[in-house]
């Protein structure tokens, strides 16, 4: 056996070595390695607690989760909406054909918003109609409230995606984990299985300065036969007006910048 075809350690290392330097150079690769674990640790060691205490809830009430596992997705589709749209324009490298063409800017976020409006109905509503047979429980039972609902949800993805795509052109493709990091980040404090109560009085300060605390909880309100929460709607929308203005301003100041500097044709796979 000749010395390339026999097996070397040297090698193996050497590839080892090669991901090392990645992930050293590479800090959402790190952060996505550790925060998984600890993301769901921190969720379901709050939904156990609730549990724990609310036995006659959980039993009252068995359409909650299946409705707050729609309406989330309903947010995290979103958020991926936008974001791998953005991602695949960066992938086939026609970013730099996109910015000397005579596509404007906020046109380019408002063709994305409305992609992730496609993607979204494309992922939720099978799956919504799908529990009506297997669980008998119909999401849209909920009536009109759902449509505010689903709409506030779909906002918060947006902004979180437009934040995350503007991360993406900063940063490089090694920070597309961050599409799946920042809207899973929202989950412990948004409420999903659990009402806000639940969390420590510190923590509930930051739930309800996100749009999904004021959502999820107005969903459970309507499930339990309680008077429409007006208030929690209007807060989610000013909350969410902050935000996706926010997500729009950060996304064309960056895409900006980097037309300036030339990084749209160096973007790419």
């Amino acid at each position: 056996m000749s010395a390339t075809s026999a097996f070397s350690f040297r090698r193996v290392g050497a590839m080892v070595l090669r991901h090392l330097y990645i992930l050293r150079g590479s800090w959402p690769r790190i952060l996505e390695m550790a925060y998984w674990p600890a993301v769901n640790v921190v969720v379901w060691g709050f939904t156990s607690q609730f549990f724990q205490a609310n036995s006659s809830w959980v039993a009252q009430a068995a359409g909650v989760l299946i409705g707050a596992v729609i309406l989330w997705d309903v947010m995290f589709r979103g958020n991926l909406g936008v974001s791998l749209s953005f991602m695949e324009e960066m992938w086939s490298r026609n970013l730099g054909h996109l910015s000397v063409s005579p596509l404007r800017p906020y046109e380019l976020v408002a063709s994305l918003l409305a992609m992730s409006f496609i993607r979204t109905m494309i992922g939720v509503v099978p799956a919504s109609l799908l529990a009506i047979p297997l669980y008998h429980y119909s999401v849209y039972d909920l009536g009109l409230p759902l449509i505010a609902f689903w709409i506030n949800l779909m906002v918060t993805g947006w902004a979180i995606g437009l934040a995350v795509s503007a991360l993406v052109l900063r940063f490089g493709l090694g920070a597309e984990s961050l599409a799946w990091v920042l809207v899973f980040a929202v989950a412990p404090v948004a409420g999903i299985y659990y009402p806000i109560a639940i969390l420590p009085d510190w923590l509930q300060v930051v739930a309800w300065a996100l749009p999904p605390a004021h959502v999820f909880e107005g969903m459970r309100a309507v499930m339990f036969g309680k008077p429409f929460p007006t208030q929690l709607l209007l807060s989610a929308m000013a909350l969410n007006a902050v935000y996706i203005a926010i997500g729009v301003a950060l996304f064309l100041r960056v895409f900006h910048g980097a037309r300036i500097r030339g990084q749209l044709l160096n973007m790419g796979e």
